[in-house]
């Protein structure tokens, strides 16, 4: 049975809702409406999840450079 929909925060949870909805895809009966529905989400966390890791790849980066400038 699919979850209540509630919007994760933080990159951990956003992950962990992730790997719930892969297990429920792999695992569960479901219809095909309730599959593409946890599909879609899967899909926007995914991206949202990327997004976010880009972002601290980026932000690693600056640091690493003002590191390398003070040196």
């Amino acid at each position: 049975m699919a979850k209540a929909k509630t919007t994760p925060d933080s990159f951990k949870e956003k992950l962990a809702r992730l790997e719930s909805i892969s297990d429920q895809l792999e695992n569960e009966d479901l219809e095909i409406e309730q599959m593409i529905q946890i599909y879609e989400e899967g899909m926007k966390l995914s991206n949202e999840c990327l997004t976010l890791l880009k972002e601290a790849e980026l932000k690693i980066n600056e640091i690493k450079l003002n590191n390398q400038k003070n040196n």
